[in-house]
């Protein structure tokens, strides 16, 4: 009986090794990752918004821009950060004026507007009641890093902004009395009182 089942053997290997090869591991197309893209942030016709249980509102202020967050239409690298810092210190002392987004003069938004829209390529809103309601990251206060966006406000209703530059400091426009352009302490008694929250639109070199 054996015997006659011996010339069968090679073939049935050969049939059970070409199914095999055949059944072996298939090649699957890597379908392409989506893309995302950051949306616009909605204005809000209501002149008192909340976020996190906090007023969101500052008054009006002289010349407002069309509120858009976006990044430029063609594919983007974020610039290293220390060109939006080095460019901030650089202006240190320009003069304080309302409704000023230009190197004759800024007001606070318009400081951080000018050097988002310079140095990153990015147009921010123009007043900070539309800027705190940008889509970005919240940061924790003992998470801030360079770069930062950080509001202020009185009573919780937001109407200062300026851009966290390390070792607890920021960089902002103050006012006419206290020389426009300059560097302050985030745990000075007045600022620290007024600090609402902080936001991340940049991240670090990532060199």
């Amino acid at each position: 009986m054996l015997k006659r089942l011996a010339p069968l053997v090679p073939l049935s290997l050969a049939l059970l090794l070409t199914a095999c090869a055949s059944s072996g591991p298939q090649h699957i197309s890597t379908l392409p990752q989506a893309t995302t893209t950051t949306s616009t942030a909605a204005l809000q016709d209501s002149r008192s918004v909340f976020e996190e249980g906090v007023l969101i509102y500052d008054a009006p202020l002289e010349e407002e821009d069309e509120a858009t967050f976006r990044l430029d239409e063609q594919p983007y690298e974020l610039p290293a950060l220390s060109a939006v810092l080095e460019r901030g210190h650089k202006l240190i002392g320009t003069p304080y004026r309302a409704g000023g987004s230009s190197l004759n003069g800024f007001d606070c938004s318009g400081f951080v507007n000018f050097l988002f829209r310079e140095e990153a390529g990015i147009r921010l809103p123009r007043s900070t009641r539309e800027m705190i309601k940008i889509e970005a990251p919240r940061v924790a206060r003992h998470d801030l890093q360079p770069g930062d966006l950080i509001f202020f406000g009185d009573r919780g209703r937001v109407n200062h902004a300026g851009i966290y530059v390390g070792d607890g400091e920021f960089i902002h426009s103050s006012s006419k009395r206290s020389g426009g352009v300059r560097i302050d302490k985030l745990a000075s008694r007045y600022w620290n009182s007024r600090y609402l929250l902080a936001k991340r639109v940049l991240e670090g070199d990532s060199q």
